[in-house]
């Protein structure tokens, strides 16, 4: 098997201890040995990497992923991309997530019924390059709700932004349509949305016996159920029906919190505050102003949001990084920015902003034996940097300090050699 050994690296494991020096030694796929000494490992027939005081790293995982969003600044703008050229945007978004270090991704939603299984499925076989993935279905919605947006205009009008169902065995319909095509996880919207007028972000959409059946179709299968959820309601509907990744949770009360908390070992939450803070500050240049996102209600939510944020933090529910990227406003490349903000709003601090993008990841991932640590016996998935993520977060959104990139022990970045005498600079 090839093996690969990373030499004079500081390892920052994952787990939330401290950074030491020390050798990592890749067999194949997995990790075989990690060596806490300045001394290197001997390296037998392994190639070596001097790392040159460079970090090694877990992969992170993104845990809120839209591949098929592509950087347009409406829904119905991306719902109306042709499916022929919407694969081969995915294709691209994939690889680029895999290069920026994701080699984990969560799908939360694709934008035609089938284009993240389909995009796992070529990840999987090899056919393409990409993070570890696991598929979503489109999103469910309800009349009147977010993504109840169709497009008679197009080619082909059946593919609306979200799918809608109206009563419970609509719901079952659709939710079996989307087991059979073979996601992994079933979407439903349960709130609104402030980028939709007439069902902002505070209200809730959908009946328990809608939530109650599409929930009992997933667990039949053994998926899993996901949901956008933004009000207060649709957080406790999400929690009262067993769903156990909850996107945004913005608005709280002491209620929610609690049965969070009391949640805490079985739910995670991603909340996309990059669009918030996008929408806020950054979205001029299409049309909304910083009035005028104040005027939607996204002040008002962004506020809310770290309030809740915050005090999940401090009951220790785990919040994960991701979230809607892949509009204008919010363009893929830069998701590393949520440990940021996480660190800068949410009271982290980078070793916990870092643990939420690696330990949490392999656990979001359902491997939780398998993935987000540099151990013995994990795969492969590795991230060598060029200085501290620690000191300075925002590296890990910049591809020049990103050396290398492992996945499965292959390289989908290989390190340059004649780079190595800089590696390991201050931050």
């Amino acid at each position: 098997m090839n093996e690969i050994l990373f030499t004079n690296v500081r390892i920052l494991d994952g787990s939330g201890a401290n950074p030491y020096s020390g050798s990592v030694r890749v067999q194949g796929n997995r990790i075989q040995a990690v060596g806490r000494s300045t001394a290197p490992m001997a390296a037998g027939g392994a190639t070596v990497i001097d790392g040159g005081g460079a970090t090694l790293m877990p992969g992170m995982c993104e845990a809120h992923t839209h591949f098929s969003w592509n950087d347009a600044a409406t829904l119905s703008a991306i719902q109306a991309m042709p499916l022929e050229e919407h694969v081969l945007w995915c294709r691209g978004v994939a690889k680029q997530y895999l290069e920026a270090g994701w080699t984990s991704c969560v799908g939360a939603a694709c934008a035609k019924p089938r284009l993240d299984v389909v995009i796992r499925n070529a990840i999987n076989s090899g056919q393409i390059p990409g993070p570890r993935y696991l598929a979503a279905s489109q999103e469910i919605t309800v009349p009147g709700g977010l993504g109840d947006e169709t497009l008679p205009h197009l080619p082909f009008p059946e593919f609306s932004f979200g799918v809608n169902v109206n009563g419970a065995e609509d719901m079952r319909k659709v939710v079996r349509m989307f087991l059979k095509y073979g996601v992994d996880s079933i979407k439903l919207n349960l709130s609104g949305d402030n980028f939709t007028p007439d069902s902002p972000a505070d209200t809730t959409w959908m009946t328990d016996a809608e939530v109650a059946v599409a929930m009992e179709e997933v667990r039949m299968r053994g998926k899993r159920g996901t949901a956008h959820a933004r009000s207060a309601a649709s957080v406790k509907q999400a929690l009262r029906h067993g769903i156990q990744v909850i996107y945004h949770a913005s608005f709280t009360d002491t209620e929610t919190l609690d049965l969070l908390e009391e949640a805490r070992d079985r739910i995670f939450v991603a909340p996309g505050l990059a669009i918030l803070y996008a929408m806020l500050n950054e979205a001029e240049a299409y049309g909304i102003t910083k009035a005028k996102a104040t005027a939607m209600g996204y002040q008002i939510e962004w506020d809310a949001a770290l309030e809740s944020l915050r005090a999940m933090h401090k009951r220790g529910v785990r919040v994960l990084p991701g979230g809607d990227y892949g509009f204008a406003f919010t363009p893929h490349g830069q998701n590393a920015r949520d440990l940021e903000f996480f660190v800068k709003y949410l009271g982290f601090t980078p070793m916990e902003a870092i643990r939420s993008a690696t330990l949490y990841g392999g656990q979001i991932m359902l491997r939780p034996n398998d993935l987000g640590l540099i151990q013995e016996g994990y795969l492969a998935d590795l991230l060598l940097v060029d200085g501290d993520p620690l000191a300075n977060l925002a590296m890990l959104r910049d591809p020049q300090r990103l050396l290398a990139v492992m996945k499965d022990g292959v390289f989908a970045k290989a390190p340059q050699a004649a780079d190595q005498r800089s590696w390991g600079r201050a931050a």
